[in-house]
């Protein structure tokens, strides 16, 4: 499966709940910043929500579905169950969740799955498992997860593209301002939470400037 054809999907956009305005966002403010991600010339996004009950995040999910169609290929945190419930095209997993192994069980074979990894041990692990993509970070400090794993940095994610034929998504504390050399060090792709949060189609836009000047140098 390819599952990152093309260069518009170089940016992954991760919405995540918990760090957009308000303490608890209606499901319109949600699909609205999801069409405003879409606007900027994303097609590639992740739900998740870490703090929301099943049936919260099973609502949201099919509405992202509905008002984003098949033009945006969207992407479940952890549930592989709510995956294949809302319609989704793929389940990203960490090093807690279900096993990649698992993950293509319940969501079959024509749909995506990704892991997180922090280490080379991990990638290792990864590059043998049935994942289409694996995710390497955080390569720099990230405020976006409670407990964040140590910086692997640039020269991690190098040793990692070395490790790897399967596409690498590189996360955390990846901006506009820092992007170029992550993709210089050999990201297919880049997972952004932070960065998008604020004006997110005009921030999706900067985005996909900075990773296609540095991939037509």
């Amino acid at each position: 499966m390819s599952v990152l054809p093309g260069k518009l999907r170089r940016l992954y956009a991760i919405l995540d709940v918990t760090s957009l305005p308000g303490s608890r966002p209606t499901t319109a403010r949600i699909v609205q910043f999801a069409q405003e991600l879409q606007a900027g010339g994303v097609e590639l996004i992740q739900y998740r929500n870490k703090d929301g009950d099943v049936r919260t995040m099973l609502s949201h999910a099919r509405e992202l579905r509905r008002a984003l169609g098949s033009r945006v290929k969207l992407i479940m945190n952890d549930r592989a169950d709510l995956c294949v419930a809302a319609g989704f095209d793929g389940v990203h997993v960490g090093q807690d969740d279900l096993s990649p192994d698992g993950a293509r069980l319940v969501v079959g074979k024509d749909r995506i799955v990704g892991v997180s990894t922090h280490n080379l041990e991990q990638l290792k692990q990864a590059d043998a498992s049935p994942a289409d993509y694996i995710a390497f970070g955080p390569i720099f400090s990230t405020s976006a997860k409670r407990n964040p794993d140590p910086v692997v940095g640039l020269e991690g994610l190098r040793a990692t593209r070395a490790m790897t034929r399967k596409p690498l998504v590189a996360i955390g504390g990846i901006t506009r301002a820092n992007v170029e050399p992550v993709i210089d060090a050999g990201a297919d792709c880049v997972a952004v939470i932070s960065d998008l949060a604020t004006l997110p189609r005009q921030a999706a836009e900067e985005f996909l400037l900075s990773i296609r000047s540095r991939l037509s140098d």
